[in-house]
């Protein structure tokens, strides 16, 4: 109940969103055996187990240090665990130009963020299997669900980080529609996403959860998680938090996060510039 379809259609060059796409005048009835298909080989990987579904949350104590979060070891927040890089927007526009520490209470207040990553086994291995039997239909139809599967299984996390790890939210009751929407109070943005572009702050996700080491899940040199059915992020719970883009930023901010990142102007460009 948790698979948001749309996207799945998507990869199959469907227009449109589920589940007005199984209706539609032209494609309808090859969206309705594509589902169908979909639906009959997902029953067949959960019957099997052979598919595995693995995630890491962690949740610290944190606030606001200008453009940057620092995470603390603890509750009396004086020595830092770690820090997350926010890029600020700079554009000429009507209200603030965002950065995600704003979502972040600052100094002398308590405040936390999250992060999580999850990840599915088995897909390449049962691709590469389909492969070999000439079955290519499969072999897409196989990693297809396991991207829809990650991503539903992110969506799960975050429900129960919501309402009962951080349980800012206990009393949310929301049906899978409202789901899809993002009816919900809190977001999880994405290194590499819009709203932080740096690739590179997976790094950091990475060390705070232990990922590769519980998850199994490691970085390619341009950061790239592997295996590819795999979603990782922050977790926001302020109330107003929503997702935006930091679009191009300045010389002025690029040597300032090249600073921050302990970088060199040429490697901040060559992970955040346009």
């Amino acid at each position: 109940p948790w698979i948001d379809w749309t996207p799945f259609f998507h990869t199959w060059e469907f227009p449109g969103a589920y589940p007005s796409v199984l209706d539609d005048a032209i494609r309808g009835p090859e969206a309705r055996k594509l589902f169908a298909d979909a639906n009959t080989l997902l029953q067949e990987l959960i019957t099997r187990g052979q598919l595995n579904v693995r995630s890491a949350v962690g949740i610290w104590p944190a606030n606001q240090q200008g453009d940057d979060v620092t995470l603390w070891t603890d509750e009396r927040r004086d020595t830092a665990l770690a820090t997350m890089h926010t890029l600020r927007q700079q554009n000429d526009k009507p209200g603030p130009n965002l950065a995600l520490a704003d979502y972040v209470a600052p100094a002398g207040v308590a405040d936390w963020v999250g992060g999580f990553c999850v990840t599915v086994h088995g897909a390449d291995e049962l691709a590469a299997a389909f492969k070999a039997d000439h079955d290519d239909y499969r072999a897409i139809m196989v990693k297809a669900l396991a991207d829809r599967l990650a991503e539903a299984y992110a969506e799960l996390t975050h429900a129960r980080l919501r309402r009962e790890l951080w349980g800012y939210a206990p009393d949310e009751n929301l049906d899978a529609k409202a789901i899809v929407a993002e009816s919900y109070r809190g977001i999880r943005p994405a290194p590499g996403y819009p709203a932080c572009p740096d690739h590179t702050e997976k790094r950091t996700l990475f060390a705070l959860l232990g990922v590769t080491e519980r998850l199994g899940v490691e970085l390619t040199s341009s950061m790239a998680m592997w295996p590819a059915s795999s979603v990782s992020g922050w977790y926001f719970a302020h109330p107003r938090a929503a997702y935006f883009g930091v679009g191009r930023i300045g010389a002025d901010q690029l040597a300032d996060y090249a600073i921050r990142k302990a970088w060199s102007q040429d490697e901040a460009r060559r992970w955040i510039a346009d």
